[in-house]
């Protein structure tokens, strides 16, 4: 998982702080085009066929030390097919600053009625 400027930039601001919204969206895509820190949005974000950004359940679970890794739970029913090859942490239903992407290798092809679930966990120890 890769994470984007965008992304150190809201941590900074949420341990100073400073206003920022909570982090609590995933977002699976179409595009794999490498991790790059610049990109501020997925690269081909879906909006459709039951896949679209969602709110995820978030908690700390433990890496090395008590709490140290944020954790996003997920599960969409797809109402159609798309092949998914990215995915996202973000903080808002749409818009907002993307905290970290990355691209799923090998890709994951999902027909409607299937599910799909993803577990995010970025380690801060």
């Amino acid at each position: 998982m890769g994470m984007q400027n965008a992304g150190f930039a809201a941590i900074a601001a949420r341990v100073g702080g400073v206003t920022e919204s909570a982090f609590t969206y995933l977002a699976i895509g179409t595009d794999n085009t490498a991790h790059d820190v610049t990109h501020t949005t997925l690269q081909a974000e879906i909006t459709d066929s039951g896949l679209a950004r969602a709110s995820a359940t978030v908690s700390r679970v433990t890496t090395t030390v008590s709490n140290d890794t944020t954790q996003w739970l997920k599960e969409w029913t797809a109402t159609g097919s798309k092949t998914i090859q990215e995915i996202a942490v973000l903080n808002e239903s749409t818009g907002g600053d993307m905290l970290c992407r990355t691209v799923i290798s090998p890709a994951a092809g999902i027909s409607s009625g299937e599910t799909y679930a993803a577990i995010i966990r970025v380690a801060y120890a």
